[in-house]
C-alpha cells in the first residue's frame, strides 16, 4: 500500500477498507509514515468525514496499538463512564461508590487533567495517601472483593490516539467528529469495559458548542461502542453554566460527599443520579431506569454509597476520616468575594472565564509538568435564573493570593444580569440508546 493513494481516496471522498485504516495505524505508531502524510489524511477526514464503519475500525485499530486490559477475571458485567468534560464535572467521583455499592463492579482507569482543573486523579489525591499506582493484580482483585477500583491510564495504553492528537492539537483537525469519538472509544474499549456511559457536553464551557454537535457526536461514539459488542449509551447534557458550585479539586470532592450524603446541588446530584441509574441497567442490574434510580437513591439515603467510599479510599491507601471530617482536606489561605455591581437575575454565565479563571488560581495544568494547587478554586453563590441584589457575592475565590486580580477579573467578566426573570437552564437535552 502507499499512504499517498489512501489520502487520495479519501479526499475524493471514498470509504477506507479496513487493511487501509490498519495498516495506516500501524504504520504510524511505528513511525514508517510520517507526519506530513498523516496530516494530510487527517485533513481529508475532518473535510469528508468517515462512515460509522469506518470509524468502527479506526477505534479497534487505535485500541490494539499497544497494552490492553484484560478484565475477564472480574466477575460481572464491567461498566465504565465518560465524560466529555467541563466545568465543575465531578461526577466519577460520585457514580464510582454510587454504582459500586449496587454490586456493579466498577474498574476505572482515569488520568490527570490538562486544563481549567484536574483530573480525577488529581481531585482523589486530595485524601492524604491516596495512591493510583497499583498493579494490575491489586486492580483486578480489589474490584472482585469489592467491586471498586481506580487507577492511573497505562503509559502504553492507545499510543496510536496520542500521537494522532498530538498532530490533530497542531494542524486545525480537533473538531472532526469521527476522530473524536474514534480517539475517546480506544480508550474505553482498550480499558476493557464491557459497558460504557457516555455523559455528553454542550454548551459554552464544552467542547462542542451547540446540542447538535454533541448529539451528532454522541450518535456517533454509542455506534462504535455497540460495533464493537459494548453496550453503549449517551446522555447530551448542559454545559452553558458549570455542574455543581465547586471548582477546583479539593472544593470538588466536598460536593462530591455532599451529594453522596443526598445533599449537594440540585444539578450535580440530578445528573449523577441519572447516569448512576443508566449504568445500573447498562450492568445488568435492572432493566429500566426508573428502577435504576431508585435503587441508587435508596444506596444514597440508607449510607451505603458513603460507606462505600469510605472502603474505596481506604483500600488505596488514602484517610478515609476525611471522608466523615472534609474539613481535614485541604483550604485555602483566603476567601475573596467577587461581588454584583446591580440587581438582577443571572442571565448567562460564560463557563470557559469561570474555568480560566480557576486555572489562574493555581487549580489546572497549562502543561503536564505544572502542579496543581489542590486548595484553590471557586465557589459560585448564584447561576442562571438566580436573583441577586447589588453588593451580594456572585462567587467566592479560594485563593493562597491575597489579590488574584486576574481571576478575579474572570469571574465578573463570566456573568450576564438582566431585570427580567429568567428559567433555569435544561439539564438534559437527550438520551441516545
Amino acid at each position: 500500500m502507499r499512504m499517498p493513494d489512501i489520502i487520495a481516496k479519501k479526499r475524493d471522498g471514498e470509504r477506507l477498507s479496513e487493511s487501509e485504516i490498519r495498516w495506516f495505524i500501524d504504520g504510524y505508531t511505528k513511525d514508517s509514515i510520517p507526519d506530513y502524510q498523516v496530516s494530510a489524511l487527517l485533513m481529508a477526514i475532518y473535510f469528508q468525514g468517515m462512515t460509522q464503519e469506518e470509524a468502527s475500525v479506526l477505534t479497534r485499530a487505535m485500541a490494539e496499538s499497544g497494552e490492553q486490559l484484560d478484565l475477564s477475571s472480574i466477575e460481572g458485567i464491567k461498566v465504565d463512564k465518560h465524560s466529555t468534560g467541563g466545568v465543575g464535572d465531578k461526577t466519577t467521583l460520585i457514580l464510582a461508590p454510587l454504582v459500586a455499592a449496587l454490586g456493579i463492579p466498577v474498574a476505572k482507569m482515569s488520568g490527570r487533567g490538562l486544563g481549567h482543573t484536574g483530573g480525577t486523579i488529581d481531585k482523589l489525591e486530595a485524601f492524604t495517601g491516596f495512591q493510583t499506582e497499583i498493579s494490575q493484580k491489586k486492580f483486578i482483585e480489589l474490584v472482585n472483593t469489592h467491586k471498586l477500583a481506580l487507577a492511573g491510564q497505562s503509559g502504553n495504553l492507545t499510543p496510536a490516539d496520542k500521537k494522532l492528537y498530538s498532530l490533530r492539537d497542531v494542524t486545525a483537525t480537533v473538531n472532526s467528529t469521527p476522530l473524536i469519538a474514534s480517539s475517546v472509544m480506544s480508550k474505553k474499549i482498550a480499558a476493557g469495559a464491557d459497558a460504557i456511559v457516555l455523559d455528553v457536553k454542550a454548551g459554552s464551557g464544552a467542547f462542542m458548542s451547540t446540542v447538535e454537535e454533541a448529539a451528532e457526536l454522541a450518535e456517533s461514539m454509542v455506534g462504535i461502542g455497540k460495533s464493537l459488542n459494548r453496550r453503549t449509551m449517551a446522555l447530551i447534557t448542559n454545559m452553558d453554566q458549570p455542574l455543581g458550585r465547586m471548582i477546583g479539586n479539593t472544593l470538588e470532592v466536598k460536593e462530591s460527599l455532599d451529594v453522596l450524603r443526598g445533599e449537594g446541588p440540585e444539578d450535580i446530584y440530578e445528573l449523577s443520579v441519572l447516569l448512576a441509574a443508566h449504568m445500573a441497567v447498562l450492568g445488568g442490574k435492572v432493566t429500566e431506569p426508573e428502577e435504576g434510580r431508585r435503587l441508587i437513591e435508596d444506596a444514597i439515603r440508607s449510607g451505603a454509597a458513603l460507606e462505600k467510599m469510605r472502603e474505596f479510599i481506604g483500600n488505596q491507601g488514602g484517610d478515609p476520616t476525611m471522608v466523615d471530617r472534609p474539613d481535614l482536606l485541604k483550604e485555602a489561605e483566603y476567601k475573596i468575594e467577587v461581588k454584583a455591581t446591580s440587581t438582577g437575575y443571572v442571565r448567562k454565565m460564560e463557563t470557559e472565564l469561570i474555568g480560566r479563571a480557576a486555572m489562574w488560581l493555581g487549580a489546572g495544568r497549562s502543561t503536564k509538568t505544572d502542579t496543581i494547587d489542590h486548595s484553590v478554586g471557586i465557589e459560585l453563590k448564584k447561576k442562571v435564573g438566580e436573583k441577586v441584589e447589588m453588593g451580594e457575592p456572585l462567587a467566592v475565590l479560594h485563593s493562597n493570593t491575597l489579590q488574584p486580580t486576574e481571576a478575579k477579573k474572570l469571574v465578573e467578566e463570566a456573568y450576564s444580569l438582566t431585570g427580567q426573570p429568567v428559567e433555569k437552564p435544561e439539564l438534559v437535552h437527550g438520551t441516545i440508546y
